[in-house]
């Protein structure tokens, strides 16, 4: 039994694998929606406790990253509920996001995918 005991210990201890041991504290400014240019402001932060939020062009939002890096899968977007003229977007924007499955850090680029071609690549600014 010890030894179980020991063992989870040293898995408890090994190094963080989401996306925040990667990402975190970083603020990123969406520039691309499934290639096409945004030219709206839209923001993701990796925080260091394995969630994710920002601002979209209506509403603050948060959301729970459930799985190691490379891979990515949110829990339910949780927002604010202004209205104003870029909901489509935003509706589009939290669509996508839900949907997407790796990502992707190379120095201030994050690329957010998914098999269907569907792609988030967001930049720091």
């Amino acid at each position: 039994m010890k030894r179980y005991v020991l063992l989870f210990a040293l898995a408890a201890c090994g190094p963080d694998e989401t996306i925040s041991a990667f990402g975190s504290g970083d603020d990123y400014v969406l520039r691309e929606l499934n290639g096409a240019p945004v030219n709206t402001q839209i923001t993701l932060n990796i925080s260091d406790t394995g969630q994710i939020s920002g601002q979209a062009p209506c509403n603050s939002y948060t959301a729970n990253q459930l799985v190691p890096y490379p891979w990515f899968e949110i829990g339910p977007v949780m927002a604010t509920r202004r209205a104003c003229p870029e909901l489509a977007l935003e509706s589009r924007y939290f669509e996508t996001l839900a949907a997407m499955t790796l990502a992707e850090i190379s120095g201030p680029v994050l690329i957010l995918s998914n098999d269907a071609d569907d792609s988030l690549v967001f930049q720091s600014p």
